[in-house]
């Protein structure tokens, strides 16, 4: 049964806020990561949906090459200055032609439609934008609207998003999210995710124009799963970067997210939960904001098995035991500890990382929370193999699990890590080029001896048999004055007393009129009479050396 005393740390050097370490100090860059989260940017559909393609008579079933059909004509930017032609004679004449206006927007989006460097410089230099974003107020001719969408959601694609922001599209296409046809509400859907994935700028510009509200409502009521499916990656995208957006205009969002998860769309549900982790991934505000919808148990079940899910639940996973004591035990109490050691074998390296960081963030809390990582069968020796043995950013993580549990919990958790092998694992990291993690290790085996010191327990030996004493020495001449005081203390502190032994022998005895070098006799004849190749040959024993006073 554990005790309750704990280990005194008032010296240590790993204080609460830097043990429970948010996502900004171990995470991959979310851009980066586009093999589990996908792209912040979708080019825009290679045709149009069948329901406009229904009401389009010019329309064809044959094979579609970069947004355009085999029979249809080809539009390249030398047919530019045509198309702006036509617009200002339109202008000129204010007779809105539908047709016309739809044909225009059109061979615009076919020219931006190519995949590989689109024009979109020259489409914006010729002066089409603000005909484009006009045509999106015509509420009585959809087709138009639909095609002008689509052309905007090209440019949206390309480094010139800001183009169409600062042309004041955003409340035009805000307002399409409610339009009486699906298709054109699913294509402004999409643009406004493209915007809102460029940068964190514009994605709070876009919700500064309240698209958050009908977007949702799409999500919850849609009329297609194109539409479904569109709608809830823009949604990842309204919750997306860094500055977060304030939890006021993202938390109307998450019981949308959660009814999401408990469907089985599974493309959906990935999009849904890396929304969620971008939502938790704030202050304890955003965490109870997760927590209130009863997310906790849908995301451990997650945890249990492979799936393209895995990796956002987990990120969500551990962004929540970031937050406070008790939004930790909740997902405790949720049975998370259950899914740790498939998470700890999990054949991918990003896994494991992100499964260490989450009982990281665990072992800093509670005695009682570090209790129940230490309880889990398996978990901790596992992880302080891993400590030792994995890949570095994995070890990290792992040392990092190690260092709380011995810097946080009291001495029989101590006592019990360093069964798991924690002092092999910190001694193992003494000689890396990482100053920081050279601190949390040291701060670790401070905390472990000290309580060796409090229990009886000769700890320190287990520090020189894995090479940890050696290990220490060398770090005295380490760059980092940090790192340097911290050896020259642990050194001092345990070890000091081996370098009195050796001083005591090395030092002449005062014994009588005589002073005597050397090693106590006893000593010699012990250590070597049966080895010496002297003896049994008639030599004289060893003995000290004796010089008479004068």
């Amino acid at each position: 049964m554990f005790h309750q005393t704990t280990v005194d740390h008032s010296s240590k050097g790993i204080d609460a806020d830097e043990s429970r370490r948010r996502r900004t100090e171990t995470t991959i860059s979310l851009r980066k990561s586009k093999k589990d989260e996908g792209i912040a940017k979708r080019r825009a559909r290679v045709m149009a949906p069948a329901t406009m393609m229904a009401n389009d008579i010019s329309s064809s079933s044959a094979p579609v090459v970069y947004g355009h059909s085999k029979r249809d004509k080809v539009f390249t930017t030398q047919d530019i200055p045509s198309l702006m032609e036509q617009l200002h004679e339109i202008q000129q004449s204010g007779v809105m032609d539908g047709d016309k206006l739809k044909s225009i927007a059109q061979a615009f989006r076919k020219i931006m439609s190519v995949e590989n460097n689109p024009p979109v410089h020259e489409v914006l230099n010729s002066g089409a934008l603000p005909y484009l974003i006009n045509m999106l107020s015509l509420t009585d001719k959809p087709l138009v609207q639909f095609e002008a969408a689509w052309a905007l959601t090209n440019i949206a694609s390309t480094d010139q998003t800001a183009a169409i922001v600062d042309a004041g599209a955003i409340p035009a296409l805000v307002q399409l999210l409610t339009s009486s046809s699906a298709d054109v509400r699913e294509q402004s859907a999409w643009c406004l995710g493209n915007i809102a994935g460029d940068s964190t700028a514009l994605r709070d510009v876009v919700l500064a124009a309240n698209a958050m509200q009908p977007l949702i409502l799409n999500i919850i009521k849609p009329e297609s799963t194109s539409l479904f499916s569109n709608c809830v990656w823009a949604l990842s995208n309204f919750c997306r970067g860094k500055p977060q957006p304030a939890i006021s205009q993202v938390e109307s969002a998450i019981p949308a997210i959660v009814d999401i998860l408990r469907g089985d769309n599974e493309d959906a549900k990935v999009d849904a939960l890396w929304a969620l982790s971008y939502i938790s991934d704030g202050g304890e505000e955003h965490i109870d904001a997760v927590l209130q919808c009863n997310v906790a148990p849908l995301l451990v079940e997650i945890l249990g098995e492979e799936s393209r899910m895995l990796t956002p639940a987990l990120r969500t996973v551990g962004n929540i035991v970031t937050g406070n004591d008790k939004q930790t035990q909740a997902m405790l109490d949720a049975d998370l500890l259950h899914k740790m050691q498939f998470l700890l074998n999990h054949e991918r390296r990003l896994i494991k990382k992100e499964a260490c960081w989450v009982l990281s963030n665990i072992a800093a809390g509670t005695e009682k929370q570090i209790g129940s990582v230490l309880g889990r069968y398996g978990c901790m020796a596992h992880v302080a193999e891993m400590a030792e043995h994995a890949t570095w950013e994995v070890r990290k993580e792992a040392i990092w699990v190690v260092s709380n549990v011995a810097t946080g919990g009291n001495k029989f958790h101590v006592q019990s890590v360093v069964e798991c092998g924690a002092i092999d694992s910190l001694c193992s990291v003494m000689d890396i080029n990482d100053t920081k993690m050279l601190m949390v290790a040291l701060d670790a085996l401070e905390s472990i001896l000290r309580v060796g010191q409090e229990l009886g327990k000769d700890y320190c030996s287990f520090v020189d048999e894995c090479d940890g004493l050696e290990k220490l020495e060398l770090l005295q001449e380490h760059q980092s004055d940090d790192v340097y005081k911290k050896a020259v203390e642990i050194i001092e502190t345990f070890f000091g007393c081996e370098d009195e032994a050796e001083d005591e022998n090395l030092a002449p005895a005062l014994d009588g009129d005589t002073y005597a070098f050397g090693i106590p006799q006893k000593q010699i004849d012990e250590s070597f009479e049966e080895e010496c190749p002297a003896n049994g040959h008639g030599a004289a024993p060893f003995a000290t050396y004796n010089f008479a006073a004068v």
